[in-house]
């Protein structure tokens, strides 16, 4: 668990989720905690085993995904030496290790029906075998468990043991998406960005750009808070002026024009636009290209010249960022002379800012 990282956030949907948690902690019931990937549900079941009366015996941490079938109940139940092949001591199992504190059962829709049914057993009696072994084991484990998956849909399916479900549903603490958080965004951006920049000693914060900002704000985060982290981060340490607010993202780490083609497509020609038009064609304001391409962001523009000027403006402040505000690369990204940029810049008052270099 990443025990370096704190819950920041101010919307209602997340409070709401932590205050959830909070209240369940002290009970010895299990909890199921569901969301997407990178919501936090390592550090909800942190919070439910710190501010329980476990506090100070183990959280133990078991991925039911990291491992193949085949080991999923050695390492939940533990075994006996000759057990199977490779069985050469005898090893307690997570259970044991986690007896009086609480075990925490990520990626719980990838156990097999046969480690689900000895978990039913655990969580209804209290008791666990050891492969090889006759006599089961008393243990005090409190279990809460994460996934990403639509548990209730899986049992219906056969996919998962409804009784199982039932047992470890005692509550049930669903964390929100970043895209549904508001204003928790800007909050979490600055807090990661400040962090890299003392990592990184910069004698003080820059902030964020505003156009930057927008893009923030504006992308959809289907990692959620952790590829917010990524991406802030691989912001802040790859900007190199720390007196300058921080003018380029890039949230794609893959996107490159030197990128390998899959085995399905051809390989890019190289006969098109010149090099540096590539280089920022994958992610050219990759938020506002992609809200402008859409139908439903066309149908409310009511001002076609606001529309296109608004646009022309957020691709210079990329672009400006993307090589350092110097104008002379700047135009060379974009394929026009030095003073055709200069004109643009002037046109949309960024040249009043002070912030871009004429060389």
């Amino acid at each position: 668990m990443e025990r370096d990282v704190q819950f920041i956030g101010q919307s209602g949907a997340f409070l709401d989720a932590v205050e959830r948690a909070s209240r369940a902690a002290p009970m010895r019931r299990p909890v199921l905690v569901i969301g997407e990937r990178g919501t936090g549900k390592e550090l909800i079941a942190e919070r439910l085993h710190r501010l329980s009366t476990r506090w100070q015996e183990p959280l133990v941490t078991m991925n039911c995904a990291a491992l193949p079938e085949t080991l999923i109940e050695a390492e939940l139940f533990g075994h006996e030496a000759g057990a199977f092949t490779g069985a050469t001591r005898v090893r307690a199992g997570r259970f044991e290790e986690a007896d009086k504190g609480t075990l925490f059962l990520d990626e719980l829709g990838t156990l097999s029906m046969g480690a689900q049914e000895r978990l039913l057993r655990a969580v209804e009696y209290g008791e666990v075998t050891r492969i090889g072994a006759s006599k089961p084991i008393r243990v005090d484990v409190r279990i809460v468990a994460a996934t990403n998956e639509d548990l209730p849909r899986m049992a219906e399916q056969g996919r998962f043991r409804a009784d199982l479900l039932d047992r470890l549903s005692f509550e049930v603490i669903t964390l929100p998406p970043l895209r549904v958080r508001e204003g928790d965004i800007p909050v979490l951006a600055d807090y990661f960005g400040r962090r890299m920049a003392a990592e990184l000693q910069w004698p003080s914060w820059p902030g964020w750009s505003a156009h930057c900002a927008e893009q923030l704000e504006r992308y959809a985060w289907p990692g959620n808070v952790r590829e917010l982290r990524n991406v802030v981060e691989r912001a802040v340490y790859r900007w190199d002026d720390p007196d300058r607010p921080i003018a380029h993202i890039q949230f794609n780490p893959f996107e490159s024009p030197w990128k390998p083609a899959s085995p399905s497509q051809p390989a890019p020609s190289n006969t098109g636009s010149p090099a540096g038009n590539t280089s920022g064609g994958g992610d050219v304001c990759a938020t506002v290209m992609e809200h402008a391409a859409s139908p439903a962001a066309f149908d409310a523009i009511a001002d076609l010249r606001a529309a296109v000027e608004s646009h022309e403006r957020a691709i210079l402040e990329h672009h400006l960022g993307r090589n350092r505000y110097n104008q002379r690369q700047t135009a060379k990204a974009l394929g026009v002379t030095y003073d055709q940029l200069r004109h643009c810049l002037k046109k949309h008052g960024l040249l009043e800012r002070g912030q871009v270099e004429r060389a």
